[in-house]
């Protein structure tokens, strides 16, 4: 899903304002959420050419997880290099 922020991975704004939602007490959230906001901004201004950002908006762990696995190409400890 593409995020309002402009990035190719992570959690869109409106992803990430509903997760903090569910865990930030009310005086933090907006604090919270704007500190996100900014950091997002930071990693799509800073991140080296080829960084590879992984989009979570309504994706399981377990799917996060193997696109992470794919594109590092990590086997686990138990595979000899």
């Amino acid at each position: 899903m593409p995020s309002t922020s402009g990035n190719s991975g992570g959690a869109s704004d409106a992803t990430a304002r509903a997760r903090l939602t569910g865990r930030e007490p009310g005086s933090e959230l907006e604090t919270e959420f704007a500190a996100g906001v900014r950091k997002a901004r930071l990693l799509d201004q800073r991140s080296a050419a080829g960084t590879v950002r992984v989009a979570t908006d309504g994706r399981t762990v377990a799917g996060i997880a193997r696109e992470v696995l794919a594109t590092t190409g990590w086997r686990g400890p138990h595979h000899a290099a």
